[in-house]
């Protein structure tokens, strides 16, 4: 929150020459550190303290915050340019979203106070064995379930990144008016307040696994029927389009996700596991898209199929990982924190067991 406030009093480049952009680029980096930091911890405290049967249903609420949040940035901006001429949004207008967005830190401090952590976890935390270097022993012990999420995540962060950021460029590349899409974007996240949840739900009935499926078999061939819109000119059935790839393909992936990614890990190393994986993910799924994108446009003779494929290539890799993954809700015998065994004997033993009284002893039970 406080490096989104600094951008809005960030000098212009007039002001501050190539420090201004230094200071731009430190304080987007920052942002992307603390999203990195919040959402494997927003996603765990959704889904430690959702009923065993609920999961997959409390934790798209944290999914739901990616949709939301384009709504309330783009209805900021779109708000404080209906109010302001063009010169008096170039000169300040575009800095007072980024200064009100104080009032969100508030309200996201104000809920995280009020929020004690997981019974779950606060048991292991009063064991004494919470370990001092929770990456080092994920990553000798817990390889499998990281290189796991990470697969994971690839097809949907592909997706995503094509439609909200590839797709933009391309409209513009081919004369086209890019605002249609734009205003699709923002119909499907509107949607998505809804869609989001409804897949979370549907996979705590059916499976984590088997709603993926469907995600990632339709994210597959979603890059050919989106490309195949945009150049047969038919910009008035794309919002439709856009609207079933966000809304059902990506959907129903991401709805379902943090649940699935808490489910991999044991809760000693859920938090540091759960956000390697996610990230790791979008960093090779997303973060590269725009660029592999334009680097495949060149290539491909100024075509859009060689990208296309390569979204069928991520999604056919996240299939893969669907095949390695636990599936609780599916496969009732798997046990969520087999690796915590002995940390739960031990704690049956002396006062360090003792649960706060206003929770039974618990853990991330399968159904």
């Amino acid at each position: 929150g406080g490096a989104s406030m600094l951008i809005g009093v960030l000098p212009t480049f007039a002001q501050a020459g190539w420090w201004a952009v230094a200071g731009l680029v430190l304080l987007r980096c920052l942002q992307g550190v603390s999203a990195g930091m919040e959402w494997g911890g927003a996603a765990l405290m959704s889904v430690e303290h959702a009923p065993a049967d609920r999961r997959g249903l409390f934790g798209s609420f944290t999914q739901v915050g990616s949709s939301a949040g384009m709504l309330l940035a783009t209805g900021a901006f779109s708000l404080v340019k209906l109010v302001t001429t063009d010169e008096q949004f170039a000169a300040f207008g575009w800095r007072l979203p980024f200064l009100a967005s104080g009032l969100l830190v508030v309200v996201g401090l104000a809920i995280r106070l009020g929020v004690e952590d997981s019974a779950e976890f606060r048991v292991h935390r009063d064991s004494g064995t919470v370990s001092r270097a929770p990456v080092v022993e994920l990553l000798r012990h817990h390889t499998r379930p990281v290189l796991v999420t990470a697969g994971l995540r690839l097809g949907q962060n592909g997706l995503y990144y094509l439609v909200t950021a590839y797709l933009v460029s391309y409209l513009v590349l081919r004369g086209a008016d890019d605002g249609v899409l734009v205003s699709a974007i923002m119909v499907a996240s509107a949607i998505g307040l809804l869609s989001t949840p409804f897949w979370g739900a549907v996979s705590d009935r059916v499976g984590r696994a088997r709603v993926s499926r469907l995600g990632y078999a339709l994210t597959a061939v979603s890059g050919w029927v989106l490309f195949a819109v945009v150049d047969a000119g038919a910009l008035a059935v794309l919002p439709l389009v856009v609207v079933l790839v966000i809304n059902v393909a990506h959907d129903s992936v991401y709805g379902p996700q943090a649940a699935w990614f808490a489910e991999q890990f044991p809760v000693r190393v859920r938090y540091s596991g759960v956000n390697l994986g996610y990230q790791l993910g979008t960093v090779v799924g997303g973060g590269f898209a725009p660029f592999i994108a334009a680097l495949l446009y060149e290539v491909g003779g100024h075509t859009p199929w060689l990208i296309a494929a390569y979204l069928t290539l991520l999604a056919s890799l996240s299939l893969i990982a669907t095949r390695f993954a636990r599936d609780p809700v599916a496969r009732p015998e798997t046990d969520l924190v087999a690796d915590d065994a002995a940390i739960l004997a031990a704690q049956a033993d002396g006062p360090a067991a003792v649960v706060p009284a206003d929770h039974a002893p618990v853990t991330l039970e399968t159904r």
